[in-house]
């Protein structure tokens, strides 16, 4: 069993009901991985990633292994056929087959270089090992998917919803730099299971791949999209169509409590202060980011959980 997709949950309402069961004894499964070792693979950094979900392998039990390839990693080659005579020292089928010797389980976080969409939807990195190493993989946010972020996202929904049908928005946000797309895909594709009034909002020129977009709602009035909200979601992406590029740091698009209304504010973090958000919107009450980073833990957890199962 791999966990490369939020698609890769049968039923997401189960998996949720599941995650806040293990977060409220999260010990209560401390044997389960008592023989059992997880790599951490990072190929970029990570602060909420890696602790959450080394915390959620040592709740099981497990043993666990960091490694971080930008800066103690041979660097890898990934294509077939190639003569390796420039600045790669170490093929993936090499690598992949070895690690998978070390560890029971393996998760590697690798984001998009916004350079080459093809290269970038190939998921060389994620796919490359899924293809090489004999051990279940897990995905800590890839070039095109944070599925981690989007049952995290899943959990903390639920747990703050009163409502059978709530309005939830997908808000762009600017950002100095440009962003890949993952956080943003993942949370669409979680949503498309959820029974909910479901909005994208974002600058013309900024629409998400619409191979995951599907048929929801698009609207570029950010105004009228966050009518009657009930929780607003904001993150930052670069555009798909020109890809990687920066079109716009309008910052009329940052969300600030005038805007949010009574909805409850989401983000992944990290954020950067009064450029996506207003300090009074993460400094309020209406603000649920830091129990989002809380869910962390036990979405990798249950994840973690699953995979063990399977392994018995």
């Amino acid at each position: 069993m791999n966990y490369l997709s939020i698609n890769d949950i049968d039923s997401l309402s189960t998996w949720v009901k599941e995650a806040i069961t293990l977060k409220e004894q999260p010990k209560k499964h401390k044997t389960l991985g008592s023989d059992k070792t997880i790599g951490l693979l990072f190929f970029n950094n990570s602060l909420r990633t890696r602790l959450s979900t080394q915390k959620a392998a040592m709740n099981l039990g497990m043993e666990v292994i960091v490694m971080n390839f930008g800066s103690e990693g041979w660097a890898l080659e990934y294509a077939d056929g190639t003569v390796m005579d420039q600045g790669t020292s170490e093929h993936i089928k090499e690598a992949a087959q070895v690690i998978s010797q070390y560890c029971d389980i393996i998760a590697i976080r690798a984001f998009a270089g916004l350079k080459d969409k093809e290269l970038d939807e190939a998921e060389e990195v994620l796919n490359g090992f899924k293809t090489y190493a004999s051990v279940p993989i897990v995905n800590m946010e890839s070039s095109v998917g944070h599925p981690l972020q989007a049952l995290t996202d899943a959990i903390t929904l639920d747990e703050h919803n009163f409502k059978n049908n709530p309005k939830v928005v997908l808000s762009w946000a600017p950002h100095p730099r440009a962003l890949p797309h993952a956080v943003a895909n993942s949370f669409v594709q979680m949503m498309q299971k959820q029974n909910a009034e479901f909005v994208i909002t974002h600058p013309e020129g900024y629409d998400l791949d619409p191979n995951i977009t599907k048929d929801s709602k698009i609207e570029y009035d950010q105004e009228k999209a966050l009518e009657n909200a009930d929780f607003v979601y904001v993150k930052n992406w670069s555009s798909y169509t020109d890809y990687g590029q920066i079109k716009s740091q309008d910052k009329n698009w940052e969300m600030t409590l005038k805007k949010l209304g009574k909805a409850k504010f989401m983000h992944c973090l990290p954020v950067r202060r009064n450029v996506v958000v207003a300090d009074e919107v993460l400094d309020s009450e209406q603000s649920l980011v830091i129990e989002q980073a809380n869910n962390r833990t036990y979405a990798a957890q249950l994840v973690l959980k699953k995979i063990l199962e399977d392994l018995k």
